[in-house]
Parts: C-alpha cells; sequence; structure tokens
C-alpha cells in the first residue's frame, strides 16, 4: 500500500501568474531541401521549400495564441519546431527565460508537450489506455512508487480530461474509443508530463462537428485552471475566434497580421484575413463575401517576391510585388503586414479597403 495522492502525483501546482511569458520564439525560419525524382534523360534538380520564414511567436500562461491560416500557411511547421520534432533553420526559441538548447530532450518534453491532429495515428494501436497514460508518467516520474500510486494517477489523468468512470476506458484499445475519446486520452498523455505549455496542431479538425466544441471547452478549462500557455493551430478562424486570446494569421509561411484574436477578426486589417473571414460560415450574414482571391497558393519552392499574397489580393498596390511590407502597428498590440496600412499608401484608391468589416 502507498499514501501517494493521485491528484498531487498527476496535477501540477501552478504559482505562475496569468500573462506571464512561457515560451517565445524569434525570427523562427524554415527551410526544408527537396530533390525531384528525375526523368529519363535528364538530371536530379535541387529546390528549397521556404516553409515559413521569420516567425515571432509569444506564448503565455493561462492564455491561448492561435496560428491560422490554410493547408500550406507553415503553421504546423512552426508548431513542430516548437516542440522540437523539426530543427529550425534560423532563429531562436526561449523556454521560461533560458534557450532551449540548454534543456536535454527529455527535460523540455517535460515543460512543452504536443496534441497531435489525428488522435487514432498518434495513438499506438495494439495499446491500452492504461499504458499509453503510465508510460510518460514513468519516463518524467509524474507518480509515486508502486504499481498502485501509478494507477491513481493515470486514473486521475483520465478523470482530469472528463473520461469518467475511469475504469470504462482505461483497458480499452483506441479503436474501441470514439474519436473525441481518442482526443482526450491524447491529452491526458501529453498532460502526463506535467507540461507547462501545450501545442495543440488542429485538435478537432478530425472530429465530428458536435464534438468539438467539448474538446476546445476541456482545454479552456486546463488553460484557466492550470494556467498552461497554449498554442492552438488551425485553418478555422471561428473556432480562433472564440477559443484564442490573441491571433497569428500566416499565409505561405510569413505572418501577415497578428494581435487580439477579436481585434483580427472584427477588424481584419491584412486582405488575407479578410479572405478567411469572408469564406468562414456565418448565420448572421445576410449579405455576400465582398472579395475574392485570384488564381491559387503560390509555391514555396519559388515563392513571389515582395508580398506573398500579392499575386492573389484584389487590392494590390505596384510596391506589393517588389517590397516584403514592415509589421505596421494598427491598433494596440495590433499588427499587420501591409502596404495598404502604411502612411504612404492607406489612402490610395481602391474598389475595397482592407480594414472594412467583414460583410
Amino acid at each position: 500500500m502507498t499514501d501517494a495522492n493521485p491528484e498531487t502525483q498527476a496535477v501540477p501546482v501552478v504559482n505562475r501568474p496569468r500573462g506571464e511569458v512561457v515560451l517565445e520564439a524569434k525570427g523562427l525560419t524554415k527551410h526544408f531541401k527537396v530533390r525531384s525524382k528525375p526523368q529519363r534523360g535528364q538530371r536530379r534538380t535541387r529546390g528549397i521549400v521556404h516553409a515559413c520564414e521569420d516567425v515571432n511567436l509569444t506564448l503565455e500562461a493561462g492564455r491561448v495564441t492561435a496560428v491560422v491560416g490554410e493547408s500550406g500557411s507553415g503553421k504546423t511547421t512552426v508548431s513542430r519546431m516548437l516542440a522540437q520534432l523539426t530543427k529550425p533553420t534560423s532563429g531562436t526559441i526561449t523556454l521560461e527565460g533560458k534557450p532551449a538548447k540548454g534543456y536535454g530532450l527529455r527535460a523540455y518534453r517535460h515543460k512543452v508537450q504536443m496534441v497531435f491532429q489525428d488522435p487514432f495515428a498518434s495513438l499506438n494501436p495494439v495499446h491500452s489506455v492504461r499504458y499509453h497514460l503510465a508510460r510518460p508518467l514513468k519516463l518524467h516520474k509524474r507518480a509515486g512508487a508502486g504499481k498502485e500510486a501509478l494507477a491513481q494517477a493515470v486514473e486521475a489523468l483520465l478523470t482530469r480530461v472528463k473520461l469518467a468512470p475511469t475504469n470504462q476506458y482505461i483497458d480499452k484499445l483506441p479503436h474501441e474509443l470514439s474519436g473525441g475519446q481518442r482526443q482526450r486520452v491524447a491529452i491526458a498523455r501529453a498532460l502526463a508530463a506535467g507540461p507547462t505549455v501545450l501545442l495543440a496542431d488542429e485538435p478537432i479538425s478530425m472530429l465530428d462537428v458536435s464534438i468539438r466544441l467539448g474538446i476546445l471547452n476541456l482545454l479552456g478549462e486546463l488553460r484557466d485552471n492550470e494556467k498552461l500557455a497554449m498554442l492552438y493551430v488551425t485553418h478555422d478562424i471561428a473556432s480562433a475566434r472564440y477559443f484564442a486570446d490573441t491571433m497569428t494569421v500566416m499565409y505561405a509561411g510569413r505572418v501577415v497580421e497578428s494581435g487580439p484574436s477579436l481585434d483580427v477578426t472584427d477588424n481584419p486589417q491584412h486582405p488575407y484575413t479578410r479572405l478567411l473571414l469572408d469564406a468562414a460560415p456565418d448565420p448572421e450574414r445576410e449579405t455576400p463575401a465582398t472579395m475574392q482571391a485570384r488564381g491559387s497558393a503560390p509555391s514555396l519552392i519559388d515563392p513571389p517576391s515582395g508580398c506573398r499574397f500579392h499575386p492573389r489580393c484584389p487590392l494590390a498596390l505596384p510596391i506589393c510585388s517588389e517590397q516584403q511590407p514592415p509589421d505596421i502597428s494598427v491598433g494596440e498590440g495590433h499588427v499587420a503586414a501591409c502596404w495598404l496600412r502604411h502612411d504612404d499608401y492607406k489612402n490610395t484608391t481602391t474598389t475595397a479597403t482592407a480594414g472594412d468589416s467583414p460583410a
């Protein structure tokens, strides 16, 4: 017998004030080298995929930062670099004021955990829920000595993610659970390490619409009660508005706008953000979308010069194809990388203005 308390073993004691910077990334850049398959009579060609360029992010205790963008925007690459699953080409990552390079991999994973998009793929199909949760508890020494203390810690994790009564889930295999239950197990596995940062890579995109809100509410409770710093990666700007405190919008590997979520969605200052909002379903919107993008997303092997959105932008100016726009302050904590917001160009006559509220 042991007197280990599962609540104290599985739940970290939180003393961090809300808003304290926990994880910070500056100038994160990732280039992937690619080689094409040679055709008969031709040589193999080489290229570089500019997956993301000069990304800055700050994750704070008790707050959620959303990274929003379409497929190929680089948002998952950013999350994988923050989790140290992908090595940055350049840039720095700081965890609790200390460079990430100063941590051993296990020590870093103890503090930074990731929840992946597909829970069925991220869980080993031949192992039970008990195994998935007990293993990180043992690796990170999060449970007391003895089998009983470990079992109590596993049950406490299931309770934290609202899988109760625990005996109905603890010995099941992943295929015996629903999609929402599998994702809750994946979240519990991440919590088993006792992290201060949780990176959620599209955690609800593989789930039925009816259960997505339950997962977001669970993550919201963890944010509020345990002061976790969270990164929420999504292509759904509507869910980011509901769930996140701050929002970063990415396009073709670059950040085009960032700021408080309500400011970004209620007063978008970049044409791409406006297009994302126009594409999102809104039952209160009676008029059709007012802007449409031209063409398709560019190749990241040979990205456009200047602003990467300019070939598709209905409001593009001549300078947009020539120079990358700087980050321009458009409100408190709200910045946009768009020449239309620059003092020299904001009064330029266009058919519409990117700063209008979405129709």
